[in-house]
C-alpha cells in the first residue's frame, strides 16, 4: 500500500475511532440531567482489524481520551492509534443538538481534516457519515456498558471494513 493510500486508511480509521464516542447519543433520552457524552469521560483502549479490499488484514491498537463539557452535550477527543505499519494522532470536537450529531476532526501529522454528521436510532445504534477530502465512511456504533463496538465501511476505498472494540480504562 502506498503512503498516500496508507494515510487515507489512517484518516478513515481515525474518523471511525472518533465516532466511537457517539454511542452515548442513544442514551441521551434516559439522561435528562446530563448530555449524551457524559458517560464517555476519561480514557478508553481497544483493538481491532482493518480489512482491505484485496483481502489483506492488519491489527490495530488504539487509546482515546474524552473531555466532556456543556452538560455532557459536547466532547473533545484525543486519539492515538498504531499498528505494525503506522501511527497517527487525531483531535476532534463533536456536539449533539437534539437528535443530531455534528463535528469536525483533524489529524495533525498529515494535515488531514473532515466533518461528521449523524443521528442516533432506536436500540442504542448510531449511524454516521464521515467525510474528508479523499474519502467517505459509513459507520455503525453500539455501546453496552463499558464496551463499544464500531463497524466502518468505506465505499470505493481500498479499506473495505474496520472493526474495533473499545473498553473503558480502569
Amino acid at each position: 500500500m502506498g503512503d498516500n493510500m496508507r494515510w487515507r486508511t489512517i484518516s478513515a480509521l481515525a474518523v471511525m475511532m472518533l465516532l466511537a464516542a457517539s454511542p452515548a447519543l442513544a442514551q441521551g433520552a434516559a439522561q435528562a440531567s446530563t448530555g449524551p457524552f457524559e458517560s464517555l469521560r476519561g480514557s478508553w483502549t481497544g483493538s481491532g482489524v482493518v480489512s482491505m479490499k484485496d483481502g489483506a488484514r492488519e491489527r490495530v491498537r488504539c487509546k482515546a481520551t474524552y473531555d466532556v463539557d456543556g452538560g455532557g452535550s459536547k466532547v473533545s477527543q484525543e486519539l492515538r492509534c498504531a499498528s505494525d505499519a503506522y501511527k497517527f494522532d487525531m483531535n476532534s470536537s463533536v456536539v449533539q443538538i437534539g437528535g443530531t450529531l455534528s463535528g469536525i476532526w483533524s489529524e495533525s501529522t498529515n494535515r488531514l481534516a473532515g466533518k461528521i454528521t449523524g443521528r442516533a436510532t432506536e436500540g442504542g445504534q448510531i449511524d454516521i457519515r464521515a467525510e474528508g477530502d479523499t474519502f467517505t465512511a459509513l459507520l455503525a456504533v453500539k455501546t453496552r456498558g463499558d464496551h463499544q463496538t464500531v463497524l466502518m465501511q468505506s465505499p470505493g476505498s481500498k479499506v473495505s471494513e474496520v472493526s474495533i472494540t473499545l473498553s473503558r480504562s480502569k
